[in-house]
C-alpha cells in the first residue's frame, strides 16, 4: 500500500510538471517579437506650391489670309507647311482688270491736270488784267472758281490712282505675319474675292499662317482651388507667386519632359459658369517648333510655397470612409493612427498640411503588418529596399525558426 501511494504521488508530479511546462511554451508562441517597419521621422519644411494640369497649346499669333479683291486665283506661290515671312507673297489673283483700272484712273487725272492748266493760266492772266480794268470782277471771279474747281478734280482723280494702284497690290496676296503656312484651301482657277459664292462673305480664306515660336499654353484651375489658395494666403501657410513668377513646366504627350519652361501670361478675372474654372494662360518658348498647336500636354505650374508642410512617401498615407491617416511609431513603440490633411502630391510625396507633428515617425513600409495600440519595431525607411525586406522579421530570426522545426 505504501509503494502504491508513493507511485501514485510521483505519477501526479510528473503529470503537474508537465502541464506546467506545456503552460510556458504556450504563452511563448503567444509573444512573437514586434514587426520592423521602415518610418521617415516628419519634419516640417517649406515647398513649392505646385499643381499638375492638363492644356492645349494654340499659336502665339494666328492670321487668316484671305482674298481682297475679286478675281480668278491664278497660282500659289509657296509651299504649303513652310516658314513664311510677313509681306511674302503667297498667292497671286489675275491682275488685268485692275491694271486696266490703274491705267484708265492715270488718263483721267492726266486729263484732269491738263484742264487745271489751262484754267489756272486763264485765272493768272485775268489777276493781271483786273487792276487796269480790262476785264470785269464777275469774270476774274468766275475764272478763278474755275481754277479750284479743276484743283479740285485733279486731288480727286489723283486719289483715284491711289485707290487703283492698291487694288492692283491686292492681286499679290501677301502673309501678314511671321510663321508657318498652312493647307491651300482654294485651287487655282477659282473665282475669289468679293461675292464669292463658296462663302457668301465679301473675302475668301486662302490659307492661315501660324506664329510657332513662342505658343501659348491654355489651362483651367477650378474656382475652389483658387480660394484654398487665398484662405491659405492670408493665414501665412501659403506665399503665392506674382503672375510674371509663375513658371510653368511642360510634359509631352509621350511622358517627356519638355527643355524649355513657360511663364504665365494671363488670369481670368471671371469664373466660367459652365464648367466654374478660371481660364489661364502660359507663354511658352518654342525655338526648335516641335510643339504645334492643337496638342494637348501635361503641366506643373509653379503656383508659389508652401510653408511648414510634411513631405511624407506616398506609401506612408493610407485612406479609408473617414479620410486620409498615417501609422506613426509613438514613443512607447506602440502604432498610433493620426488623421491628417493633405493637399497635393510632389514628386511621388504627399504634401501634408494638418495632422502630423515635428518628429512623428510615420510607417512607410511594413504598415500591413502593424495595428494601432500594438508595438512595432521602428527602423529608417529605405526608398530602395526589396519588396519585403522591411515590415517582415529578420534573416537571424527565420533561419532560427527554421532550426527549432
Amino acid at each position: 500500500m505504501k509503494s502504491t501511494s508513493l507511485r501514485t504521488s510521483l505519477l501526479c508530479l510528473g503529470l503537474l510538471s508537465l502541464a506546467a511546462c506545456g503552460k510556458g511554451k504556450d504563452q511563448g508562441a503567444a509573444q512573437p517579437p514586434p514587426p520592423e517597419v521602415g518610418v521617415v521621422k516628419a519634419q516640417p519644411q517649406n515647398t513649392p506650391l505646385t499643381k499638375d494640369l492638363v492644356g492645349r497649346v494654340s499659336a502665339y499669333r494666328s492670321a487668316d489670309v484671305r482674298a481682297r479683291v475679286s478675281g480668278v486665283l491664278l497660282k500659289r506661290v509657296y509651299q504649303e507647311g513652310t516658314d513664311v515671312k510677313q509681306g511674302q507673297v503667297l498667292f497671286e489673283v489675275d491682275p488685268a482688270v485692275y491694271q486696266a483700272a490703274l491705267d484708265s484712273a492715270k488718263a483721267n487725272l492726266a486729263a484732269g491736270q491738263a484742264t487745271y492748266v489751262n484754267y489756272h493760266k486763264v485765272a493768272e492772266r485775268y489777276r493781271q488784267l483786273r487792276p487796269q480794268n480790262y476785264i470785269s470782277q464777275s469774270d476774274l471771279d468766275a475764272a478763278e472758281a474755275n481754277e479750284r474747281s479743276s484743283a479740285a478734280t485733279v486731288k480727286q482723280l489723283e486719289a483715284a490712282v491711289e485707290n487703283a494702284k492698291i487694288s492692283l497690290s491686292y492681286t499679290r496676296v501677301v502673309s501678314p505675319i511671321d510663321g508657318r503656312a498652312g493647307q491651300q484651301q482654294v485651287t487655282e482657277g477659282a473665282i475669289v474675292g468679293a461675292g464669292a459664292a463658296d462663302t457668301g462673305s465679301s473675302s475668301t480664306l486662302l490659307t492661315t499662317v501660324d506664329q510657332l515660336d513662342p505658343l501659348y499654353v491654355n489651362f483651367t484651375v477650378s474656382s475652389a482651388d483658387l480660394d484654398r489658395l487665398r484662405a491659405a494666403q492670408s493665414k501665412g501657410n501659403v506665399s503665392l507667386s506674382d503672375q510674371a513668377k509663375t513658371t510653368v513646366k511642360v510634359t509631352l504627350p509621350d511622358g517627356s519632359k519638355y527643355d524649355q519652361d513657360g511663364t504665365l501670361d494671363f488670369s481670368g478675372a471671371t469664373v466660367d459658369p459652365t464648367t466654374g474654372a478660371v481660364n489661364l494662360r502660359a507663354l511658352l518658348p518654342n525655338p526648335d517648333k516641335r510643339l504645334l498647336p492643337g496638342t494637348y500636354i501635361t503641366l506643373t505650374a509653379n503656383l508659389g510655397e508652401q510653408h511648414n508642410v510634411f513631405v511624407i512617401p506616398q506609401q506612408g498615407i493610407q485612406r479609408d470612409v473617414v479620410g486620409a491617416y498615417a501609422l506613426v511609431v509613438g514613443q512607447d513603440g506602440n502604432v498610433v493612427r493620426k488623421n491628417v490633411v493633405t493637399t497635393d502630391m510632389a514628386g511621388g510625396n504627399w504634401i501634408v498640411t494638418n495632422g502630423l507633428a515635428s518628429g512623428d515617425q510615420v510607417i512607410v513600409s511594413g504598415v500591413q503588418t502593424v495595428q494601432p495600440g500594438k508595438p512595432a519595431k521602428a527602423g529608417p525607411w529605405q526608398p530602395n529596399a526589396q519588396p519585403g525586406a522591411q515590415g517582415q522579421p529578420a534573416a537571424g530570426h527565420a533561419d532560427a525558426a527554421a532550426g527549432k522545426q
